[in-house]
């Protein structure tokens, strides 16, 4: 598989970009379930509740990914240490793919009863697997062919999916929304479900002409793969699995608080039109694709520790002025505070994770590690925020509340990033890398 072919700054970018997209695809599917569940699924899966007990239910639905997001990255994990980094990912793409689309032709609760709501959270559950295991497969893809030099930013590159899939579901889901309310509540929710086939066929297409990291190809050839990943990961690497879970808090909360929880609480709280607030989500999201890969290059000179405790700190910071700035109802004030929170915020706090967590484990435990790391870090961070963000302002009758626990989270994820080692790796030469 080795060839001479191709260069070491044309492959890592080629590796990158088909990361990215592919990346961009799955969190595309994964996001449009949490805009779903805030927009629509209370009504159509949860009917018999009331609505604020309906839109809790809904978020909770959202919520059992991140509980799935770990198997995943034990599963996908363990195929991806010890067999091939490259065919997990399109299979993640393939669970993830069919689950979306699936969810898009789900009958709802007045068609089918209580089995709506149950087979909405066993898809819910597939997605959670299959995201599960692709951010490590993307982040190890883009990273393991970078130069030792530029490995924040090539890995960031899978990181700029993110908000690049947030302005894709945002925007979809925009639009749909300005169908008649007959046809949004029958079909039109429906839509960018259905979309994800197309967008699965194209990431399948690209991944399949990637071919496989060179680190993990020399890391077989040198016969230092391990029986089981997952139970090395605990046998000799637990203290970066918790430090890398922890610092998973910095970025994670003010991003679903601002992505989800915020399509509610605009209209709900502050009287600002839900337009108001996906535009405002729409522009930073896409400020944020290129704010991104800017931050790493800034690690790759500076340090990826340091950069990482700017953004927590930027984060802490900045948590109360974010809902201060909305609480106005002013739109040009709101757009700031979406700015501030997610080109500016979350990127210093989140681009340099892509390179930070994978650093701490060792190639033959690297895949399996990170994804844990990752994942787990998600259901201690993301999968409560917005539920929590809803409870805390209903106990506090505040945003000061959501801000304070923001803000607390960020120093949990500095102090993790300032304990954490990040384990240098050697580039692969040349002739290590392969042709895509």
């Amino acid at each position: 598989m080795s060839t001479k072919t191709g260069s070491a700054s044309t492959i890592p970018r080629r590796v990158a970009a088909a990361s990215m997209i592919g990346t961009t695809i799955e969190w595309y599917d994964y996001y449009i379930f949490g805009t779903a569940a805030v927009l629509v699924l209370n009504n159509q899966f949860f009917p018999t509740l009331d609505p604020a007990a309906a839109t809790l239910a809904s978020l909770a639905t959202f919520a059992v990914a991140f509980i799935a997001r770990p198997f995943g990255g034990v599963v996908f994990g363990h195929f991806g240490d010890k067999y091939s980094r490259k065919k997990m990912l399109v299979w993640s793409l393939l669970v993830m793919g069919a689950s979306t689309f699936i969810v898009g032709l789900l009958p709802n609760y007045d068609a089918i009863g209580i089995a709506a709501p149950i087979i909405l959270v066993a898809l819910r559950f597939l997605q959670g697997l299959a995201v599960g295991g692709e951010w490590g497969g993307a982040v190890l893809m883009a990273l393991e062919h970078a130069p030792a030099n530029r490995r924040a930013f090539y890995a960031s590159w899978t990181q700029c999916g993110v908000p690049a899939a947030l302005v894709l579901s945002s925007g979809i889901f925009f639009l749909m929304q300005k169908t008649p309310s007959e046809f949004f509540n029958t079909w039109g929710w429906r839509i960018p479900f259905l979309l994800s086939a197309l967008l699965i066929v194209v990431g399948l297409f690209i991944r399949l002409r990637v071919s496989e990291s060179p680190e993990f190809l020399k890391m077989k050839s040198d016969d230092k793969d391990v029986r089981v990943p997952f139970l090395e990961v605990f046998r000799s690497a637990k203290k970066p699995l918790i430090l890398g879970s922890l610092a998973m808090a910095s970025p994670n909360i003010i991003f679903y608080i601002c992505s989800v929880y915020m399509l509610s609480y605009g209209p709900g709280v502050v009287g600002v039109s839900r337009d108001v607030i996906f535009l405002s989500v729409i522009f930073a999201a896409f400020i944020q694709v290129f704010t991104i890969p800017l931050v790493a290059v800034a690690a790759d000179r500076l340090g990826k520790k340091k950069i990482l405790q700017a953004g927590a700190l930027a984060v802490a910071v900045l948590a109360y002025p974010v809902f201060l700035l909305v609480d106005t109802g002013e739109t040009l004030l709101i757009v700031l505070a979406m700015v501030l929170a997610l080109p500016v915020a979350h990127a210093m706090a989140y681009s340099v994770i892509a390179s930070f967590i994978p650093e701490l484990f060792e190639p033959e435990v690297r895949f399996t590690g990170a994804s844990l790391a990752y994942q787990i870090g998600g259901i201690i961070t993301s999968a409560p925020a917005p539920f929590l963000a809803a409870l805390l302002y209903t106990e506090t009758g505040g945003s000061w509340g959501i801000a304070l626990y923001i803000a607390g989270a960020a120093l949990i994820g500095l102090l993790a990033i300032t304990l954490g080692k990040e384990r240098k790796a050697a580039a692969p030469r040349v002739e290590e890398l392969t042709h895509i």
